[in-house]
């Protein structure tokens, strides 16, 4: 029986569909999965201890500075709530844009898995300003509030703008000011970095930020995100609290390769760059179809539109997407590493289809 026979009958999904609703829908990058095979030859120690992780904290302190601290962990919620936790005490709370993953899209996580309270503020564009930070950074001292005493801002935002570094440092200054601790939900922050141009501690640990999530699972790798406390001394019990959360892999080394495999001859920039390429295609093409308006910068790998009544059920017909604000009619379309310009090209076809 050959290799492709055993595959045929194991595949249950047609390879040749494609979508746009989420960085999450593809797969894994081919240089990941030979990174994973790699590391599965024999026995490593578990929970951390392997050469992978070790390697992964030198090349983190490559790139976000010498006395950085890493933890790898499963997902990004666990990543954001186990940070956000080693910031704050028990009386703590966070003040996030109202658009902040961690205040729409972790189901009360914070909340109730990590014991603080959320002080969202509504924002245009998904980022914070110091002044917008204000609108919650107040009742310091107030037994009857719960106490502002950290920032988390996302990059990119949830909305697909991204922060300049001179804007991060503003608010690190800020925050830092009023006693308050920054911690940065990097998801996407390959594709911010690729945006930006300019090394990623320029806008992260060279600019103030304490603590980040970096972001594996939507730039091409099968599982896993890393929490770097660029700031270990404002980040306290790490070590505990992943376990606590459920967060610490005893087979550690598989999450490791993988991100050692992403900053190999920097693949992690790549793939961002390629699928920000192909968000810039995308918007360029839909500029020019008069029934769609754009409504956010496209500064990342999503594009943000409003579609004439009955378009987004029409399109989903061929090409999966989901909606940002239905009220508006709004959608988000998302691009990945493997997003092909052929892709882009059959997506503009059908909506110059539906529209015309």
């Amino acid at each position: 029986m050959t290799t492709d026979t055993i595959s045929s009958r194991s595949r249950l999904h047609d390879p040749a569909l494609r979508s746009f609703a989420s960085d999450n829908y593809s797969g894994v990058h081919p240089e990941v999965l030979a990174a994973l095979a790699d590391a599965n030859e024999g026995h490593q120690i578990a929970y951390g201890e392997d050469v992978y992780t070790a390697a992964l904290q030198e090349a983190m302190s490559k790139l976000f500075g010498k006395n950085v601290e890493v933890f790898p962990v499963f997902n990004g919620t666990g990543a954001n709530v186990t940070a956000l936790q080693s910031l704050l005490p028990r009386w703590g709370a966070v003040v996030c844009a109202a658009t902040a993953h961690i205040n729409c899209d972790e189901n009360g996580a914070p909340e109730r898995v990590g014991g603080m309270k959320l002080l969202s503020v509504p924002t245009e564009d998904g980022k914070l300003t110091p002044a917008l930070i204000d609108k919650e950074a107040w009742g310091f001292g107030d037994e009857h509030r719960a106490q502002p005493l950290a920032v988390s801002i996302t990059q990119t935002t949830e909305l697909g703008t991204c922060y300049t570094p001179a804007e991060v440092k503003a608010i690190c200054e800020h925050a830092h000011a009023l006693g308050m601790k920054v911690h940065m939900d990097g998801a996407r922050l390959a594709n911010a970095a690729a945006f930006l141009g300019v090394p990623v501690r320029e806008f992260t640990s060279d600019a103030g930020v304490d603590i980040l999530s970096f972001g594996g699972t939507k730039n091409g790798i099968l599982f896993g995100e890393v929490i770097v406390a660029l700031n270990p001394s404002a980040a306290d019990g790490l070590i505990y609290l992943r376990k606590m959360n459920m967060q610490l892999s005893s087979k550690m080394r598989f999450i490791s390769a993988q991100m050692l495999a992403l900053l190999q001859d920097e693949l992690w920039l790549k793939s961002a760059r390629h699928s920000n390429a192909k968000a810039a295609r995308l918007r360029a093409a839909v500029e020019q179809i008069p029934q769609v308006r754009l409504t956010q910068a496209t500064e990342s790998n999503g594009v943000f539109a409003v579609l004439p009544e009955g378009l987004a059920e029409r399109l989903r017909t061929q090409f999966r997407f989901y909606d940002w604000d239905e009220a508006a009619r709004e959608v988000r379309w998302m691009c990945s590493f493997d997003t092909t310009e052929a892709d882009i090209d059959a997506f503009v076809a059908a909506i110059r289809a539906e529209t015309a």
